[in-house]
């Protein structure tokens, strides 16, 4: 087994962690740097992802010939917790959630035609763009070919679209959707994706939901469809299509996740081991007792188990798997890790740490998401039951190369 990194990835890791040590973390410090939702406000963005655009750090995840650098799935896992040592550090990249994965999902199955439309003011940073999937009960949720209630009627050469969607990221400041609807009533090939723009007439925004965390730009909102009319050559891959779509979509973006989650829980550690090195209490460090240590060591134990299970699952989808069960252990494992590593730090930190006086507090809200999103941790340890009752003991059997 092959643990180390080639020296391309490595360079842009070494670039990546000089950038938000140089231009981000600064930032952080400053509240007047963040809007209204607690992100980085939209001027200082499109000022740093300038300079991250100089510095041939754009877009790392998507072939040169899109306008990427080419990197494969383990090269991002590396880069991005790099990048999200910095609360801000991926949005500023170009590998933020939702755009991520409609980047990535695009270049996979869009058209020529759909590319240069759709995809290309992504990759260059004109537009942001949500993926509608999620509706309210009893619509779709991790279940979405079994329970989706928005309906694709086709008419000639249209769809019209009625239905109602919610907890959309970035839905109010996008300007282009990837939509999920159901186009019959087969359990496999009853959905189908769409494209549409933001001004289509009989699509608007009901309201932005508020949420305990710091939010992404454009929030998490709930979106409406009246009678929409969509073009048939806005149908993305094959009526029908729908669900396998997702799940192109949907695992890559999961691990996607967690290879940021496992740098902000890195970040984490390094607030709190600063902190616990320069306290004193009772006569001593913190650093020096052993309860702290043992905290302390037991986290970068656990971020270890995560990053060998991202890399695991990530080197499973540079060979084509889909890496269904991979990706599922990563995504338990790293979200609990995340929210772990918040409340150590915190409790290390005390009531410094409750304060906005550092990042945790921030990274404490936005992480008690992560057991939900892309999936409950109950839905996909019931995936990782249901692969090891079919697999039995090969559940756990060495891939054998040649």
């Amino acid at each position: 087994m092959d643990f180390t990194i080639s020296p391309e990835v490595e360079d842009y890791r070494a670039r990546i962690a000089k950038f938000v040590e140089r231009e981000l973390l600064p930032l952080e410090e400053d509240r007047s740097n963040y809007d209204p939702h607690e992100n980085i406000r939209t001027d200082v963005l499109n000022t740093m992802r300038a300079r991250a655009k100089a510095e041939g750090l754009w877009c790392l995840q998507l072939k040169k010939k899109t306008g990427g650098q080419g990197l494969n799935k383990v090269g991002m896992a590396v880069c991005y917790e790099e990048m999200n040592r910095s609360i801000f550090g991926p949005v500023v990249f170009n590998a933020a959630a939702p755009d991520d994965g409609n980047m990535q999902v695009l270049e996979k199955v869009g058209t020529a035609a759909q590319k240069e439309e759709w995809l290309q003011p992504i990759v260059r940073g004109d537009v942001q763009s949500a993926f509608v999937m999620t509706e309210p009960a009893p619509g779709s949720g991790s279940d979405p070919g079994g329970m989706m209630l928005t309906k694709a009627e086709k008419k000639n050469d249209r769809y019209i679209i009625r239905g109602r969607k919610w907890f959309i990221t970035g839905a109010e400041d996008s300007d282009h959707f990837i939509l999920i609807a159901r186009t019959s009533d087969d359990p496999r090939k009853g959905l189908s994706a769409f494209l549409h723009r933001r001004d289509t007439p009989g699509f608007r925004i009901e309201r932005r939901i508020p949420i305990m965390g710091p939010e992404e730009h454009g929030g998490h909102c709930e979106v409406v469809y009246e009678d929409v009319e969509i073009p048939a050559e806005n149908l993305l891959m094959e009526e029908g299509d729908g669900l396998k779509l997702t799940q192109i979509r949907l695992g890559p973006a999961r691990l996607t996740h967690c290879m940021r989650w496992l740098g902000l829980s890195k970040r984490c550690v390094e607030v709190a081991s600063e902190y616990a090195h320069n306290r004193f209490a009772f006569g001593e460090r913190l650093s020096q007792r052993e309860s702290v240590q043992m905290m302390m060591g037991d986290l970068a134990m656990q971020i270890e188990v995560g990053r060998m299970l991202v890399a695991k699952a990530a080197w499973e989808l540079d060979q084509g798997s889909f890496a269904r069960k991979e990706v599922s252990m990563a995504k338990v494992h790293v979200a609990n890790l995340l929210h772990k590593a918040a409340d150590t730090a915190i409790q290390i930190n005390g009531a410094r740490g409750y304060s906005k006086d550092t990042p945790l507090e921030w990274i404490y809200r936005y992480a008690r998401q992560a057991r939900l999103v892309d999936g409950a941790d109950e839905v996909h340890k019931m995936l990782l039951h249901r692969n090891m009752e079919a697999e039995g003991r090969d559940f756990w059997k060495w891939g054998v190369g040649v």
